[in-house]
């Protein structure tokens, strides 16, 4: 209906332009009245603006007017997303009358997940706008994924009682579907101390050692150090030396109790 009320419109406006050109030449040479002129003006850029409106419309619903002015009316219209993304549900059957608050489809774009995430009472007064988050999908614990935190909520759920954190995941990977659970730990401080793997760690005698690595021609030392060990983040480890240490000094970071194993049976360094 809307394309054909536009194709009346332009013609009227097509109509009215001529009369509107003709009344001008009229009037310009003297020969017509300013008030047959006048209302024709007036007659004109109503036209105009009837079919501008007509025009507007259609431009919403993605209709060239150009092609209904030439009387081609369309016999499909697409319907435009907002958001690229994937069709999740379809909430309408074909030849059902819909108004212009009815959803039709729900849309995914699943090119901007973020994770969302739960923070209990306790905890939400050290979280804050774009501290770091490590997240873990519960389906695949290997892989781990680093995001920032976008929004924090203002308002506790219930059952159990915690806020709603909203963070953006940094280099996504591929088939991250929404609705996967996740975990995450948010880190709260930026304090710099010295970690290492766990597997760099060996205990002896109650006591936690690593071992200093050096080269002499091509072959490797190791010397154990003994360190006081602190927090453990997966598969890392705080370390805090008992002794100053050298700045440029080397640590092996793995096989910690292989090299223990050989060094009890009393060689004091070997070549690897």
């Amino acid at each position: 209906a809307i394309q054909t009320k536009f194709l009346n419109a332009f013609n009227q406006f097509q109509l009215k332009e001529k009369e509107y050109e003709r009344q001008k030449k009229l009037y310009d040479a003297g020969v017509a009245s300013g008030e047959n002129f006048q209302v024709t003006a007036t007659e004109f850029q109503n036209a105009k603006e009837t079919m501008n409106g007509l025009k507007a419309q259609l431009h919403l619903l993605n209709i060239n007017a150009a092609q209904v002015a030439q009387g081609k009316l369309a016999q499909k219209i697409p319907i435009l997303s907002p958001i690229t993304g994937a069709v999740e549900k379809v909430k309408v059957k074909t030849g059902q009358y819909v108004s212009a608050q009815t959803e039709l489809f729900e849309i995914l774009n699943v090119e901007d997940v973020h994770a969302d995430l739960m923070v209990f009472e306790k905890d939400i007064e050290n979280v804050a706008i774009g501290q770091q988050v490590r997240l873990t999908l519960k389906s695949r614990p290997g892989l781990e994924m680093m995001a920032n935190i976008i929004s924090v909520g203002r308002v506790f759920e219930e059952n159990p009682k915690a806020v709603h954190i909203h963070a953006e995941i940094e280099n996504k990977p591929k088939n991250l579907i929404p609705g996967m659970y996740l975990t995450g730990k948010i880190i709260t401080t930026n304090h710099l101390i010295e970690a290492i793997p766990t597997e760099a760690i060996f205990t002896e005698n109650n006591r936690d050692f690593i071992f200093k690595t050096e080269e002499n021609n091509g072959k490797w030392y190791f010397t154990p150090i003994e360190v006081k060990t602190g927090i453990k983040d997966n598969n890392w480890i705080t370390i805090t030396f008992m002794n100053p240490k050298d700045k440029n000094v080397k640590f092996a970071l793995n096989n910690a109790y292989y090299l223990q194993a050989e060094m009890n049976k009393g060689e004091g360094g070997h070549s690897h």
